[in-house]
């Protein structure tokens, strides 16, 4: 009898041990069931907030403002192709979007919706001209250039596209092939006299990445606006592939604020209109790290 009572109490030991066992195994698979359903969730929620954030900066970028949109153009890739003919005395310019449309809706950019720099591979010869709407998405102007080779800059504000002004090299006449290649260097002389005309260049920083003020000392007793402003600064780097177009800081004053974002060797030409006549003064800087 004492045998069975002892056999009873072992059984129902063994029972209770065995559901608290198994209580606490289902308890831990819930557990881990419940962290990884929350890891998974953070995870979820954490790409949900990248591609929120995504769609927040297209959305910025699409609806921003006017500043905020030329910085992006800068950073897409272009939308607009430009294309350079020249054929007896005239360059034609075409503009269309990548599926091959004239591109016409262009804003108005300093009193032009147009500006077309040119310069020869040497960048010694520089022209800044203004040619004419004479069809959709086509411009054209009477220039008779020397033989050589040349690049333009077509620079223009199309609206809804983005646009980053690239070099668009053709050739004029049959010139040798010795007029490829140069060397620029830099000045040692901020001033310059053309017709008389006497303009001196003062950079307070040579360094890369930081702000730049150019200054230009010359008689403004003469000077008159040019193009809505008191003047017009273009650079290229030396190899005539980076571009900058630069207006004045202020209405009054021939004072320019830019950013040379590496070093090299860059051409500054400086536009002012004087006594009615339009002169670029050249200067060759170099920015240093």
């Amino acid at each position: 009898m004492r045998k069975w009572a002892i056999a009873g109490i072992l059984y129902v030991t063994l029972v209770v041990l065995g559901f608290g066992a198994y209580d606490k195994w289902i308890a831990d698979d819930k557990g881990m069931a419940a962290k990884t359903d929350s890891h998974g969730s953070m995870d979820q929620k954490a790409g949900h907030g990248t591609e929120g954030e995504e769609n927040g900066n297209h959305n910025g970028v699409e609806t921003g403002s006017s500043h905020a949109h030329e910085g992006n153009a800068h950073q897409q890739s272009s939308q607009v192709n430009a294309f350079v003919q020249n054929n007896q005395g005239k360059i034609k310019i075409f503009l269309k979007d990548k599926a091959g449309n004239p591109v016409d809706e262009l804003e108005v950019n300093h009193e032009k919706i147009l500006h077309l720099i040119i310069v020869d591979e040497q960048l010694q010869k520089y022209y800044h001209v203004h040619p004419e709407r004479t069809g959709t998405g086509e411009f054209t102007i009477e220039k008779n250039l020397p033989e050589g080779f040349y690049k333009a800059f077509i620079d223009i504000k199309p609206k809804n596209l983005a646009y980053e002004v690239e070099p668009v090299s053709f050739i004029v006449g049959n010139p040798s092939a010795q007029g490829h290649g140069h060397a620029l260097v830099p000045d040692t002389n901020y001033s310059k006299t053309i017709d008389g005309e006497t303009v001196t260049l003062s950079v307070n920083s040579f360094k890369a990445g930081e702000p730049v003020t150019l200054s230009f000392d010359l008689d403004q007793t003469n000077l008159t606006p040019y193009l809505g402003a008191m003047g017009h600064v273009v650079i290229l780097d030396e190899y005539g592939k980076k571009f900058l177009h630069v207006h004045p800081s202020n209405e009054k004053e021939p004072i320019f604020e830019t950013q040379f974002e590496k070093p090299g060797i860059y051409k500054i030409w400086a536009e002012f209109k004087q006594n009615g006549k339009v002169r670029a003064f050249p200067f060759v800087i170099e920015i240093k790290e």
